[in-house]
């Protein structure tokens, strides 16, 4: 009996229906067009908010900027142009703020800077309990901006404060912290070093630790000091950082708002009896919410996000132009 010949698995396989190929063919593109708008839908929500709470105040800012506009009826709108802007090249008061802002950011931004990478190179040593020193590196920033300046505000007194009885006791007569011109800029920048010193620190932290400890070893193999391996090995290390930290501090300076405004205690938006600590902030304020000049206002805000792009621009710029001067004169 001869044996029963087994079907070949192609053999049996029943051909295709008419629309089995088609079929997959149509899900294949479906699943393929649901891959492909997936990510936006996930992303949606984030362009949904991003347009309403960050491109439409922009617009609107700017809309209002041209225009003549009252916050007590802003639907009665008159068109004038770039007058409010022509009118802050002459406003005495406008310069005076911007003057204020410049000093108080470089009287705050150099010695955070400075401070936060001998805090953040003290806490990579192997020291016992870093973890809490860590933390109350960090607990500057968490305070509440109120609390800190009221602090601050006492501590700077001119009858009874505490730096005036230090002052007094080292032989120096007390000083007028909140009349005196630079006194008081010196008084509000204190605060924000105080605030910021420790979160930028823990962002250089972050960044030292990222640094090979082999180029340590190697630089320790040559001969060089700890001071030495600080300059050539942690600084580049560290430049992604500073970049980072410099552009926020100069971003928070020119906004400096909450500081002025509590130090003054009474002052208001004026900062201070001759708006001796009267930041740009301070000056928008004054102009759209006591004034009640909302398209000033929104001109002095377009203003200073173009002094902020103009000094961003300068600073990416700046190095190039070294660089550039350095090869000329090597050539």
């Amino acid at each position: 009996m001869l044996p029963r010949a087994v079907p070949s698995p192609a053999a049996s396989a029943s051909p295709p229906g008419p629309g089995a190929g088609p079929a997959r063919g149509r899900w294949g593109r479906a699943g393929g067009r649901r891959r492909s708008w997936a990510p936006y839908a996930l992303l949606s929500p984030f362009f949904v908010l991003f347009g309403a709470f960050g491109v439409f105040p922009l617009v609107a800012t700017a809309w209002a900027s041209l225009h003549r506009v009252e916050l007590t009826a802003p639907e009665r709108a008159e068109w004038v142009g770039l007058r409010n802007y022509t009118r802050l090249a002459g406003d005495e008061f406008f310069w005076n703020a911007l003057g204020n802002t410049v000093a108080i950011g470089v009287l705050a931004t150099v010695p955070q800077l400075l401070l936060a990478l001998g805090v953040a190179h003290l806490l990579d040593v192997r020291l016992r309990g870093r973890g809490f020193f860590r933390v109350v590196a960090l607990a500057p920033y968490a305070t509440s901006v109120a609390a800190a300046t009221l602090v601050f505000a006492l501590f700077f007194g001119r009858d009874h404060g505490m730096a005036n009885w230090v002052l007094t006791g080292l032989g120096a007569g007390p000083v007028d912290w909140q009349n005196g011109s630079w006194a008081a800029k010196s008084a509000v920048a204190s605060i924000v070093i105080w605030r910021w010193t420790g979160y930028n620190a823990l962002i250089y932290l972050a960044a030292i630790q990222t640094v090979p400890r082999e180029l340590y070893e190697a630089a320790a193999l040559d001969g060089a000091s700890r001071w030495r391996q600080f300059l050539h090995v942690t600084l580049p290390g560290l430049r992604p950082a500073l970049a980072f930290t410099g552009l926020v501090s100069t971003i928070g300076a020119t906004q400096l708002f909450g500081e002025p405004l509590l130090f003054g205690s009474g002052a208001g938006a004026s900062g201070g009896a001759d708006r001796q600590f009267q930041t740009l902030g301070l000056y928008l304020y004054e102009q759209g919410w006591v004034n009640l000049h909302l398209g000033r206002a929104a001109a002095l805000a377009w203003t200073m996000l173009l002094i902020l792009v103009a000094v961003c621009g300068a600073a990416r710029l700046l190095p190039a132009v070294l660089r550039g001067r350095t090869a000329r004169r090597a050539g």
